[in-house]
């Protein structure tokens, strides 16, 4: 989705965009699929590149290097674009919210708000957000341990305040970050009872379409 995202806008910017996707489920990808496959074909990704789990980032820097040979400027985006800038536009969307509750009588203030927790963009710039306010935020990590997604969202978020204040010792405390691990199931992108049955829940009552690697494990 991630790739899907970037791509457009490279369009609308008239960037090039090149992408290199991880099979993180082995025997998974499939090239000729539909969906986001079909679109970055439709959309005209200049080169797609799969690779297996674990080796996104050393493919992009080999492409990236490729591409600077040829006497081309190339930014690199992590993997969900899960950096401090990345994070940042997480930050401004949960200022929005903010805003929107304060403004507009009907909208209650949030006692919570619970997100998917994967490469970590979406969660940091929450937590970042609402951290100090009554507003507790919840990751739903859709691949790792508690121990190690909490670290990694507490690591992303610190960045990210330190990029928005400008103050490279700006400090959060972990307990800014929550995570639950507990539906994950088997693994990441691999279906789960509850997984299914919420998103048939949302679809049939709400009309609301969950994916079943994210939001469909959050809710």
């Amino acid at each position: 989705n991630h790739c899907r995202l970037t791509l457009s806008a490279c369009i609308k910017e008239g960037l090039k965009c090149c992408l290199v996707l991880e099979e993180r489920v082995p025997g998974s990808y499939k090239p000729e699929a539909s969906g986001n496959n079909y679109l970055f074909r439709l959309l005209g990704a200049e080169r797609i590149v799969q690779v297996g789990l674990g080796e996104a980032p050393a493919a992009v820097e080999k492409m990236a290097q490729e591409l600077r040979a040829e006497g081309r400027n190339v930014y690199c985006i992590p993997g969900g674009a899960s950096n401090a800038i990345g994070a940042t536009g997480y930050v401004s969307c949960s200022q929005e919210i903010q805003k929107q509750c304060e403004e507009n009588d009907t909208i209650p203030e949030f006692d919570a708000i619970v997100c998917a927790s994967g490469s970590g963009g979406t969660h940091a710039g929450v937590s970042l957000a609402f951290w100090e306010t009554p507003t507790k935020v919840v990751g739903i990590s859709t691949r790792h341990p508690k121990g190690h997604q909490t670290s990694h969202i507490h690591h992303l978020a610190q960045d990210t305040l330190r990029y928005i204040s400008n103050d490279k010792s700006a400090t959060l405390p972990i307990e800014a970050v929550e995570v639950f691990d507990e539906y994950v199931g088997p693994g990441y992108s691999l279906p789960t009872e509850g997984m299914e049955e919420a998103v048939t829940l949302f679809a049939r009552t709400e009309g609301i379409l969950l994916d079943p690697v994210y939001t469909g494990k959050a809710a």
